[in-house]
C-alpha cells in the first residue's frame, strides 16, 4: 500500500452516516460521525469549571450528541446549539436509540467519559459518571448504514 498524499487525505470522504428508524418521531433520521474538530468540541463541552473545580457534566449529554450528529439530506445539522435543550425534552427511548448509533459511529464509550473525568481533575475526585452509563454499542437497533 502506498503512502497517501495531502490532497488524497483532504479529498477523502471519511465521515460515515447511518439512518436510524425512530418510530416515536414518525420516521428515520440520518446520523453522521464527527469531524476531528467536532469531537474535540463535544468532549471539551463535557468538562465544566477550572483547576481543581473541573468536573465532567453529563447534563443533557444524549441530546447534545444527537443534536450534533443528526443531519439532513445535504449533510447539514438539523438542530442548532440553541435547539439542543428542546431536543432533550423528547422521548428518552428515541434519544437513546439515536444516541447509541452516534456513539458507535464516533467511537465513544463510557471509558472515554471516565478518561475525561480523570483528566479534568487529575484524579479520582472527578465527578462520577456511574449515575449515567453510556449505552453499549451492542444495544444499537437495526439500522441501515452507509460509508
Amino acid at each position: 500500500m502506498s503512502l497517501l498524499t495531502k490532497s488524497a487525505i483532504l479529498a477523502a470522504n471519511d465521515l460515515k452516516t447511518e439512518d436510524v428508524d425512530v418510530p416515536e418521531w414518525g420516521g428515520s433520521v440520518r446520523v453522521r460521525s464527527f469531524t476531528g474538530r467536532e469531537r474535540d468540541a463535544f468532549e471539551s463541552g463535557l468538562v465544566r469549571g477550572d483547576g481543581k473545580d473541573r468536573k465532567v457534566d453529563l447534563t443533557n449529554m444524549r441530546a447534545r450528541l444527537v443534536g450534533l450528529t443528526v443531519i439532513d439530506e445535504t449533510g447539514q445539522r438539523l438542530f442548532s446549539d440553541v435547539e439542543i435543550d428542546l431536543l432533550g425534552a423528547k422521548s428518552g427511548a428515541a434519544l437513546d436509540r439515536v444516541f447509541a448509533v452516534a456513539q458507535k459511529l464516533n467511537g465513544l464509550s463510557s471509558d472515554d467519559v471516565e478518561e475525561l473525568a480523570k483528566n479534568s481533575s487529575g484524579g479520582p475526585s472527578a465527578a462520577s459518571t456511574s449515575d449515567l452509563p453510556l449505552p453499549s454499542a451492542t444495544d444499537t437497533p437495526t439500522a441501515s448504514s452507509t460509508t
